[in-house]
């Protein structure tokens, strides 16, 4: 195996990391925006844990995040908050679920 062979590898390797960790990052992210979404329409029980789930797994089926964040405006706009809110507290959340699995947690 020649050098360039095992650099390639590497940077494969680095690619499928961060790829993996994007992905458990963003479905954490999710996760923690859809139980916020809860609370703020009063969401509980059954409810609450139905609409956190379905965030999760509505971007398992291709959608982006600017999917997610519209979907979520929707349900929020009779709660009057802005998309900046919604798009603070979401970045929040990434940077929350991203430090959470760096640190094993």
């Amino acid at each position: 195996m020649t050098t360039f062979d095992k650099r390639e590898q590497g940077f494969e390797a680095k690619f499928m990391h961060d790829e993996e960790l994007r992905f458990k990052a963003t479905a954490r992210c999710n996760k923690m925006l859809g139980n916020w979404v809860t609370a703020q329409l009063g969401l509980t029980g059954d409810a609450a844990v139905a609409y956190a789930n379905e965030l999760v797994t509505a971007d398992l089926e291709s959608q982006t995040n600017d999917e997610i964040l519209r979907r979520v405006l929707k349900d929020l706009a009779p709660k009057g908050i802005s998309k900046q809110q919604a798009a603070q507290k979401m970045d929040e959340f990434y940077r929350i679920a991203l430090a959470q699995i760096e640190a094993g947690n």
